[in-house]
């Protein structure tokens, strides 16, 4: 056959092989223009005649591509495009019925701090208060009749991180409404709080926090007050650093003896392999060495520790929990929720890690088909990527085939 023929044809099968795959992730001219590149690439590469171990080096090369662009796109199609697709950006508390019908009358008053800290120490790297871990918390306080007043180590507007693959409808309505908004623009400093005016205190974690609040003075008269007081204490993520260096009157440290979950040393390091020269310590560690019992969950996943009035959340994943916590902690029943995709899915990951594939799979199927309840596929996929991030490759597979399974019984 003629060189120029086998250009042709590898054109041609390229061509096909991109409008397949372009229409499918609906994107049709860079598929279309993939395909013709790796279809033109092998076909140049047969005429290589005189030169064998080139042709088929540049053929492995080639193939690899191909097996790699394909998995690639089998992947991504199994996370929910549609859902993901949805614009949630204008939503409002109104469209939320668990905050607009059958609201609960005025309880009292719970405090969030969040951090001043824009930076973190001096690596450069930008920080503050995480978004979702204020407005899920504020949403559910809200929703049980409680006031929330929102407070800083400084004062005015603080730093915000905001991940958009966090993202859901209550954090995009927290950013439209405009009470939330003026709260979190105008904080009050923690110097100017009036303790007494509050029935909880609750410590939004983002990495922020470990500069600014375990050496403020406010912090710990407030905390050291609401312990003593028997007052409820929460925190999250690395919300708990507010807890540390705080001494009760008895000269004891607050955390002796108390079980307690924040971000772990995993978690930091796996983001930030270089965290211990970042911050001023490693959480976990600092609070086990203040004498907390702690307790320590999956990687990423939702771990709550509630010891009488203190209760804390792992990472942001555990802020619904730990939200519902605290108010059943001031002794109500929490005002029912309709559990989202993501809480699903991470239940169903929680299984996987406790009582393996098999089992994760069958709850993914009672999720599903039996009760219709939603289950958010990227939030798996999510953690298959985690798993390759720490080498663990048969795990990471394992997770994908959990994602594709969970696509097999799902709808869209």
């Amino acid at each position: 056959m003629k060189s120029e023929k086998i250009v042709v044809i590898g054109i041609a099968i390229g061509l096909v092989f991109g409008t397949i795959i372009g229409l499918a992730m609906n994107n049709l001219p860079l598929w279309i223009g993939v395909g013709l590149f790796l279809g033109a690439g092998v076909g140049v590469t047969f005429k290589l005649k005189k030169y064998p171990k080139i042709k088929w080096t540049l053929i492995s090369i080639f193939s690899l591509l191909v097996l790699l662009i394909s998995f690639g796109t089998w992947f991504i199609n199994l996370l929910p495009i549609e859902e993901m697709k949805k614009d949630l950006t204008t939503s409002k508390v109104k469209d939320i019925s668990y905050l607009s019908q059958n609201v609960i009358p005025k309880r009292g008053k719970i405090l969030a701090v969040v951090t001043s800290t824009e930076t973190m120490g001096n690596s450069g790297k930008s920080t503050g208060y995480e978004l979702t871990e204020l407005s899920r918390a504020y949403y559910v306080f809200e929703a049980n009749g409680f006031e929330v007043d929102v407070a800083s180590p400084l004062g005015g507007k603080p730093p915000i991180v905001i991940d958009d693959d966090d993202m859901g409808q209550f954090d995009y309505a927290f950013l439209n409404d405009s009470i939330a908004q003026y709260k979190t623009s105008h904080t009050i400093a923690v110097n100017n709080v009036k303790a007494e005016d509050y029935q909880a205190i609750f410590f939004v974690g983002g990495k922020g926090a470990m500069f600014d609040f375990p050496e403020n003075k406010a912090i710990q008269d407030i905390v050291k007050m609401y312990y003593q007081s028997d007052k409820v204490v929460g925190a999250v993520c690395h919300g708990p650093a507010a807890l540390v260096n705080v001494t009760l009157d008895n000269g004891r440290h607050l955390l002796e003896n108390k079980t307690i979950s924040s971000f772990t040393n995993k978690e930091e390091l796996l983001l930030i392999p270089e965290a211990e020269s970042i911050f001023p310590f490693l959480l976990q560690d600092k609070l086990a060495a203040q004498g907390a019992q702690f307790n320590e969950g999956a990687m990423y996943l939702n771990k709550v520790s509630h010891d009488k009035n203190l209760v804390t959340g792992q990472n942001p994943w555990s802020t619904w929990t730990l939200a519902e916590t605290m108010v059943k902690q001031l002794g109500y029943t929490p005002k029912y929720r309709e559990i989202t995709g993501e809480e699903n899915a991470l239940k169903v990951l929680e299984i996987y890690e406790t009582q393996g594939s098999k089992k994760a799979k069958e709850l993914i199927e009672i999720m599903l088909v039996k009760e219709n309840r939603p289950v958010d596929r990227l939030i798996l996929a999510s953690h298959s990527v985690i798993a390759a991030m720490q080498g663990k490759i048969g795990k990471s597979f394992s997770l994908i085939g959990l994602t594709s399974h969970a696509k097999s019984k799902s709808k869209n």
